[in-house]
């Protein structure tokens, strides 16, 4: 069947009132797709979209550059990207050593580890979609830096980098940053991955995400753009609307095994998606974005293979995607989306960011 063939077939299924169950393989569960529930009448909260008239700096930002911080520290007068301790971390080298004994079968332990803020650029009105491929990758290479230097201190097993972006996502602070734990254990998300992945390797000899990839690739129809070393596409069991992975084409256990070349590449893809994003409903998008890196224990994780994941709230330009009965009670995504209908109108939306055609 071609593609066409298939898009047509997939609509009228949609229609028809078609819905089925999808493995995810990394999360080892079933997602439910029913993507005719998309247009059930809704007359629930909804989200306001706010006019863009945010300044280049901001005199009480907490981020940009020479401004003082929630904690009395002051920003350097930084011009590129600029890492900093946080000042409210959720884990620290000063996190309280002794510990009330908890009742029963219960256990608690001691939050270890450090907590960063990435700053990726001193413009508090910019966003990586608005930055060039050569900025994004600057951001990498700190990217890169950061899990070295943080994966190798002795009390650190998993290094987490990850953006939260938007007020829909609970962000307040629009300035452009992310943020890194790195913790004295691995976040579950990535053991459940890493487990997979190993069991993957095992049973048939191959590289799980490789699998995907190459899926992907031989179904074409959810790829958003590729080029030599790197890929983007919203995978066959999306449980977001929009959901959208970013990856290496080659294996690598980590973001800080990524060569120049691919560096390049994979900036470009990112960006590209960041910028059909935004471009999907002319609007800043909301997203969480974490870079799924192999765990720093000294364990085998040759199976492994760094990509990013993107979980978008928005199913529609002021709907949220709530989490209810199936997902927080039943512990399975129910998808209200079709995942080849998704990808479809971001690969539809121009490369070009929309506030650069609006000033051409």
């Amino acid at each position: 069947m071609t593609n066409q063939n298939k898009d047509a077939a997939d609509s009228s299924a949609v229609k028809a009132g078609h819905w089925e169950e999808r493995w995810h393989p990394l999360r080892e569960e079933w997602v439910i797709v029913a993507a005719h529930r998309q247009n059930r009448p809704w007359s629930g909260e909804t989200l306001a979209q706010k006019a863009d008239a945010t300044p280049e700096y901001v005199e009480n930002c907490y981020l940009c550059p020479k401004n003082e911080r929630v904690g009395g520290a002051f920003n350097q007068d930084y011009r590129g990207v600029y890492v900093f301790d946080n000042d409210l971390p959720c884990v620290g080298d000063n996190a309280p050593r002794e510990l009330e004994n908890p009742a029963g079968i219960y256990e608690n332990r001691r939050a270890d580890g450090i907590a960063r803020v990435i700053c990726y650029s001193p413009q508090h009105n910019l966003s990586l979609a608005e930055m060039s491929a050569e900025e994004i990758a600057r951001v990498i290479e700190v990217w890169q830096t950061q899990y070295s230097e943080l994966g190798q201190r002795e009390n650190v097993r998993h290094v987490l980098i990850f953006e939260n972006k938007g007020e829909a996502v609970g962000v307040s602070n629009p300035h452009p940053h992310g943020q890194i734990y790195a913790t004295n254990f691995v976040f579950k998300t990535i053991e459940t991955e890493a487990q997979a992945a190993r069991k993957h390797l095992e049973k048939t000899g191959r590289i799980l995400f490789a699998d995907i990839i190459e899926a992907e690739k031989q179904d074409g129809r959810r790829i958003i753009f590729e080029n030599e070393h790197a890929i983007a596409f919203l995978p066959y069991f999306a449980r977001y609307a929009y959901e959208v992975y970013v990856a290496p084409k080659k294996t690598h256990r980590s973001v800080a095994e990524l060569n120049e070349a691919e560096i390049a590449d994979f900036a470009e893809v990112l960006r590209t998606v960041l910028v059909k994003y935004d471009n999907l409903w002319k609007m800043p998008f909301p997203y969480v974005m974490p870079l799924h890196n192999a765990p720093t224990d000294d364990g085998d994780y040759s199976s492994f293979h760094f990509h990013i994941q993107f979980h978008p709230p928005l199913r529609k330009p002021n709907l949220l995607k709530y989490l209810a009965g199936p997902e927080i009670g039943g512990g399975n995504f129910l998808s209200d989306t079709s995942p080849e209908e998704k990808a479809s109108e971001l690969k539809a939306q121009s490369s070009v960011h929309y506030k650069q055609e609006l000033t051409a």
